[in-house]
């Protein structure tokens, strides 16, 4: 398992989850949500430099067959102009179907009301697709896709 701080990235329509891990990359623990839109890739380029972090993982909406649709997109996209920001450190990309669902489900099952979940639900969204990455690596010794800087 490398070592170094990762951020976990949820990229929404109208809101950005933000979560980070300990240098040991054991505990993945939420940050803050951000709106979606001007600002935001400067926020997270400002929070990955000041923990000198080795990569962010970016989430991947696919659809439920695999495919590509609008919000995969809009991460990719996302993802690129991050990754841009703040070469050399990587930016990745990791399947994160359902981890909005799941994370209500755990916020549900943690006792908050569902309406107190839209402040935190993209916080914990952020947190699963850090814990996947951190678990993909602990358990294969492989780390998600890199992001490619130029257009596809």
């Amino acid at each position: 398992m490398r070592v170094g701080v990762r951020f976990g990235v949820d990229v929404g329509a109208a809101r950005i989850g933000v979560a980070r891990s300990d240098s040991a990359g054991i505990l993945a623990t939420p940050v803050t949500t951000l709106r979606s839109g001007k600002g935001d890739v400067d926020a997270v380029a400002k929070m990955v430099r000041e923990a000198d972090a080795l990569e962010v993982i970016v989430g991947l909406p696919l659809n439920m067959d695999g495919t590509e649709g609008a919000s995969a997109k809009k991460a990719r996209s996302w993802a690129r102009r991050l990754s841009r920001r703040i070469a050399p450190v990587a930016v990745r990309m990791l399947d994160e179907r359902l981890s909005t669902v799941q994370a209500h489900r755990q916020l549900h099952e943690a006792g908050r009301k569902e309406i107190t979940h839209r402040r935190v639900v993209d916080q914990a969204a952020a947190v699963i697709i850090l814990e996947n990455a951190l678990e993909q690596e602990r358990m294969s010794g492989r780390v998600p896709e890199l992001v490619q800087t130029a257009e596809e």
